[in-house]
């Protein structure tokens, strides 16, 4: 039988939603947090504060692996279409989480050689191996991990099935934060290698186990072989050109792009923004993603019981809720930048965070919407790659405004509070997107929806 072909179409009765899949399925995330938090949160701010760089290479330097990320839209294609070692899902997920974990002790060998001499050759070449080899393992298996998880679940359930997913990294992206920060209160080589090796075993494991079996477990072999009797071979760039071609996906490509790139304009910067303004400690400022993640867990959890009976078509008046209560809580940062430090940064953190939750809740949901059963993958591919290039431009065009305004002499204050309001700017503007967004059209069109025009309509405009 030929490895290509189309990948086992999605049907209602292809899977049954289960609680143990789906907390077994989650529980792959517990080293993806620990990975993410030493990679972006605990190595920026060692550089910038610790070492004195500048923060727009560090902002560059992070962003590479998002800047790479077509490579997720053809791993979520052939995640679709073509086996890898019997598995159309699995072994890319592997594979890559396989080279983010031969990519970590090149960041140990980063920060030893860049220690007191931050223009070491050899040093920038293991930091530059380390995020190329993290970021590609991030997208070979980041698609292909979605569309696993969305596989596991009956249509009504898989934005819930997602929403679930992200929000274990979620949590554990704060215990991980809060966990880092007391195991390491300054900077100390040895214990940043400790963290390092538990955190290659302990991602190595849950990668493994999180999914072994899954793919068997979520698509019975009848279905399988329903849809293997009539297979075709599916080319990407006509299905790329498919998804483009329609407005209303391409109108969500841009509303992503939006509230990824201002979401995510304070990640580099705003640990260096509490030790060169507010005067905090790496132990303090190690839990501001902590703060706003917490508060990110409970309003998505809150949100996931409130909201849970709402079709994931109905949930767009949800996620710009959320975005314009991220704008709120930026837009606070910022006033206690301009003001020197007057005690907002935990008030406006948690309001970030809340705002990020219920943004988050509606924004999966609406993702998974915005995704046909044929083509999941490839649509998850193209999210992906939205999420993944902005968050990536956010993270750089953080840096770099907070570097320009410092060059042009402004005080510290004043160019980071100026960065944090461009941002909130940037997620009000994006809620007006997708306020434009025809998405129970969409839904309609491609089977999801089954009650008429003006039942959807008055759906959508009930929040």
């Amino acid at each position: 039988m030929s490895r290509k072909g189309k990948r086992s179409e999605q049907t209602p009765e292809a899977a049954e939603f289960s609680w143990p899949r789906m907390l077994r399925l989650s529980s792959f995330q517990i080293g993806s947090a620990m990975g993410d938090i030493l990679v972006t949160s605990i190595w920026n701010r060692v550089m910038i504060s610790n070492f004195g760089m500048p923060a727009w290479p560090i902002g560059m330097l992070i962003a590479l692996r998002y800047f790479l990320s077509p490579l997720s839209l053809w791993a979520g294609h052939r995640s679709d279409t073509t086996k890898l070692f019997g598995f159309y899902r699995t072994s890319y997920i592997w594979f890559g989480r396989g080279l983010m974990v031969m990519s970590l002790p090149f960041l140990v060998l980063s920060l030893q050689r860049l220690d007191g001499q931050t223009t070491d050759i050899l040093g920038w070449v293991y930091a530059i191996l380390c995020f190329s080899m993290y970021g590609i393992g991030t997208l070979l298996s980041g698609s292909p991990f979605l569309a696993l998880v969305r596989d596991s679940a009956p249509k009504e359930n898989q934005g819930f099935a997602i929403s679930v997913a992200e929000t274990v990294l979620i949590i554990f992206f704060a215990i991980s934060g809060i966990s880092f920060s007391y195991w390491m209160e300054s900077y100390d080589p040895a214990i940043f290698r400790q963290m390092v090796i538990v955190t290659m075993v302990i991602g190595g494991f849950f990668w493994t186990i999180g999914i072994l079996g899954i793919e068997n477990q979520s698509i019975p072999p009848a279905v399988k072989d329903k849809y293997a009797q009539a297979r075709e071979q599916i080319q990407l760039m006509p299905t790329l050109k498919k998804i483009w071609g329609d407005p209303r996906t391409r109108l969500f490509f841009y509303f992503l792009s939006t509230a990824t790139l201002a979401a995510w304009m304070q990640d580099v910067i705003l640990e260096p923004f509490g030790g060169d303004v507010l005067g905090k400690s790496m132990r303090q400022t190690t839990r501001y993603n902590s703060y706003w993640q917490t508060a990110t867990v409970i309003t998505l959890i809150g949100g996931a019981a409130y909201w849970r009976k709402r079709r994931p078509e109905e949930q767009k008046g949800v996620a710009a809720w959320g975005l314009s209560i991220m704008g709120l809580g930026m837009g606070l940062i910022a006033l206690d930048s301009f003001l020197g430090g007057v005690r907002l940064i935990e008030t406006a953190l948690f309001i970030f965070g809340a705002g990020f939750g219920i943004y988050t809740f509606g924004g999966l949901s609406l993702m998974a919407v915005m995704s046909s059963d044929k083509d999941a993958g490839a649509y998850l591919g193209l999210w992906t790659i939205s999420i993944l290039i902005f968050k990536g431009l956010g993270n750089f065009l953080g840096s770099l405004l907070r570097d320009l305004f410092l060059g042009a002499g402004l005080s510290a204050g004043n160019a980071y509070g100026i960065t944090f309001l461009v941002a909130a700017i940037g997620l009000l503007a994006s809620v007006l997107i997708l306020l434009r967004i025809d998405v129970a059209g969409f839904a309609r069109d491609h089977g999801r929806y089954k009650t008429s025009p003006e039942e959807v309509q008055a759906a959508g405009v009930e929040l």
